[in-house]
């Protein structure tokens, strides 16, 4: 999966530091990154392939990020004003499958932090500017003190199975139109398992038991902790489909699902490829 990096080891926790000339400079606007493109890989600037000018400007206007081994990454409020050669901006959907993979998983970590510190400029209690705290990743409020830490939504990621079938679906409206499972946000006072009966219930009007517990994984892309799950179907029933989160769901016998995304970066596909390629997990109904 994606935060799959070894032997590349991620530290996410912050550190009020200045940059240096090798530290990693990412930018974001709306959901591209700059990146510089070779052949088929990819890297980011570092502050040392900045102009005099620029460099200036940006060590200004930075943010630290995180580090991977001993390299830093820092958030850029500005692109500069010359670029080197082969700097593009990619749509975020590249950090998918980009390689490096420790690069493409810094990227899109990067965006989601990129997206909370664009939205937490002003306080939502009294509307007040917020700062950056300089000990911690943080964004306080000096009028009414309110605090606030980054986004993270926990989600179920959803393996309906029926003895030797897989349920999957595609999504209605997204930007990702390939098969997927069933998933959907956790809501307020309820458990992960309470979320998969419910999510399957709305989503395709089936019952299910016997709910199980396989990984999670964190997953910027929507700012979410994606825990995933397999159950059973409890009894037969027809697909009743919400049209407003899907387009399609239908069965699919082990040997006959598709698999369509080969980044192996999401938790979904790799769930998807485990029932397939795995001896039968879930009893018939």
């Amino acid at each position: 999966m994606i935060q799959d990096i070894a032997p590349h080891k991620f530290d996410n926790a912050y550190h009020n530091q200045l940059p240096c000339p090798d530290s990693y400079v990412l930018y974001y606007k709306d959901r591209t990154a700059l990146v510089r493109r070779t052949g088929d890989t990819f890297d980011f600037l570092r502050f040392k392939d900045l102009g005099e000018e620029d460099e200036t400007a940006v060590r200004d206007s930075y943010t630290y990020l995180f580090s991977i081994d001993q390299e830093t990454f820092y958030l850029a409020d500005r692109l500069p004003a010359a670029l080197p050669e082969h700097c593009i901006m990619e749509n975020i959907q590249f950090f998918r499958g980009g390689a490096p993979r420790y690069l493409a998983f810094a990227g899109i970590t990067g965006h989601q932090l990129y997206l909370w510190y664009r939205s937490r400029r002003f306080c939502g209690r009294c509307g007040s500017p917020m700062r950056k705290d300089e000990k911690e990743r943080m964004m306080y409020c000096d009028n009414c003190h309110q605090m606030e830490y980054p986004k993270i939504s926990p989600a179920v990621i959803i393996g309906v199975t029926d003895g030797n079938r897989l349920l999957m679906s595609k999504y209605a409206g997204r930007e990702y139109t390939k098969y997927a499972l069933l998933a959907g946000f956790s809501e307020i006072g309820e458990t992960l398992e309470e979320t998969v009966k419910r999510e399957v219930m709305e989503e395709v009007g089936l019952k299910v038991t016997n709910i199980r517990y396989y990984k999670n994984q964190p997953w910027s892309f929507s700012d979410t902790l994606l825990v995933g799950f397999f159950c059973d179907l409890e009894s037969p029933g027809t697909i009743c489909l919400d049209q407003n989160e899907l387009a399609l769901a239908q069965w699919f016998e082990r040997e006959e699902i598709p698999l369509e995304d080969d980044t192996n970066a999401s938790l979904t596909h790799e769930m998807i490829r485990y029932f397939k390629e795995s001896v039968q997990t879930g009893s018939s109904s």
